[in-house]
């Protein structure tokens, strides 16, 4: 039976992400400069804190998923686990950045990673189900584009209020610690109120009998999932990818705002989103028109593009970069909703060679992927700080950063994420569906 799509429904469902953009902008954007700049740490011990924290989302992320699904036989829905991720987060997100002035960097690097971890966990309570639900609530392939594209003009809003806004709100106060501690309670709340009303937009239907699952049964439905839709395999791969394409970029931008552009982040934060937020429904259009897979390669080949030509900073830095950041961010609109769109495409083309139930299994290994592709962007950055000579420093201390640095940090915003970009077009040239597929599908 075919899924009735509603304003009320997108609306709804979008608001989510205004938690999901919140949580996935401002994590990358502040915390390994947060620790680099402000506590103390190593920009190579802070790269290994948030991957060690998001190797956990990748362990247990697939479980969250087969645990979905559970619920939605059991229970008729996947709502609990959202709600309880919803009200969790905001908790542990203020307690990450609530690390008092005068700690060590030891002590400061294990109560970040302590409270980091239990945050990432209670994001993937929310984020693994939400990411299943397109499947249920639209039925079609145009269907599922315009509720993502929806979600990705939400998405790219939140990036621009988190990634723009948060900033600005550290920098209002002469004391980093107190600047980092208010912004986080802001931040906090407004990603979990974005969560928890969209946690309602998850239906309830007849609960039906299922069977019992262990923990291993739900790492070998994942891997099952894995092996047997070749779709799924080739869409993931690209997206982890592109996230460590993204990540890699977004951790860097402070750091090229502050030292190679010497201004504040937020500018260099509107010139990607602005774009960004007008070309999601261009996406949606052209996807109309010539198909999701051409316009997602398209759209990539903007970003790479975009970011190769940054690599001219080396020699002459300057205000210039912003146009290709503007392109970049257009090409970044593409990036989001389209994989997203033809998530939901692979889960009903599976549910029908195989049965359907699998939804929160796909969202669980899907959100595994793409948490791995950030959190490794995260760490290549530290790697390549680490390798240029990168000082770190504590909040009352001032340093000066050799050329080697400088030029570190200018090439992991445009040469490596370029090369990852020309990656990820390899393994999506595999992708087989096609808007016909799917209509055969419905």
């Amino acid at each position: 039976m075919e899924s009735v799509l509603t304003r009320k429904t997108i609306a709804t469902y979008a608001i989510g992400s205004l938690g999901t953009g919140g949580f996935a902008t401002l994590p990358g954007l502040v915390l390994v400069i947060y620790m680099t700049d402000t506590l103390g740490i190593a920009p190579l011990a802070a790269g290994i804190l948030v991957t060690a924290a998001k190797v956990w989302d990748v362990i247990i992320d697939p479980v969250i998923g087969a645990r979905s699904d559970r619920s939605l036989a059991l229970r008729g829905s996947r709502r609990p686990f959202m709600i309880a991720g919803a009200l969790a987060l905001p908790v542990f997100f203020i307690l990450t950045f609530a690390v008092p002035a005068g700690t060590g960097p030891v002590v400061a690097g294990v109560w970040v990673l302590l409270a980091f971890l239990i945050t990432a966990t209670a994001f993937s309570l929310f984020q693994v189900p939400y990411i299943a639900l397109p499947a249920e609530l639209a039925s079609g392939y145009d269907d599922r584009t315009k509720l993502i594209s929806a979600r990705v003009v939400v998405l790219t809003l939140a990036i621009l209020i988190f990634g723009g806004g948060a900033p600005e709100i550290q920098k209002a106060f002469a004391d980093p610690y107190t600047g980092y501690l208010v912004m986080a309670v802001v931040a906090g709340v407004l990603i979990g109120a974005g969560m928890l009303v969209s946690s309602f937009v998850a239906r309830r239907g007849e609960p039906v009998a299922a069977e019992s699952f262990s923990i291993l049964d739900n790492y070998r439905a994942g891997m099952a999932a894995l092996r047997r839709s070749q779709p799924f395999r080739s869409l993931l791969a690209t997206f982890l990818l592109q996230g460590l394409a993204t990540g890699l970029m977004l951790a860097g931008a402070a750091y090229l705002s502050k030292w190679v552009l010497g201004t504040g982040v937020t500018v260099l934060f509107l010139s990607l989103i602005a774009p960004a937020i007008l070309f999601a429904p261009v996406w949606a259009i052209v996807s109309r028109r010539i198909g999701k897979e051409r316009a997602f390669t398209i759209a990539s080949i903007l970003f790479g593009v975009a970011a190769l030509s940054m690599v001219v900073m080396l020699w002459a830095p300057g205000e210039w970069v912003y146009a290709p950041v503007a392109l970049a961010g257009a090409g970044y609109a593409g990036m989001q909703s389209l994989p997203m769109s033809m998530l939901p495409d692979v889960i009903s083309h599976d549910a029908e060679r195989t049965g359907p139930g699998s939804a929160g299994t796909f969202g669980g290994v899907w959100t595994a992927g793409e948490t791995t592709g950030m959190a490794l962007g995260s760490t290549v950055l530290t790697i390549v700080l680490a390798a240029s000579g990168y000082l770190e420093s504590v909040a009352t201390v001032t340093v000066v950063q050799p050329p080697s640095a400088i030029a570190g940090i200018i090439l992991a915003f445009s040469i490596v994420p370029a090369a990852i970009i020309a990656l990820s077009l390899v393994t999506f040239a595999r992708y087989p569906l096609r808007k016909a597929d799917i209509d055969a599908v419905r």
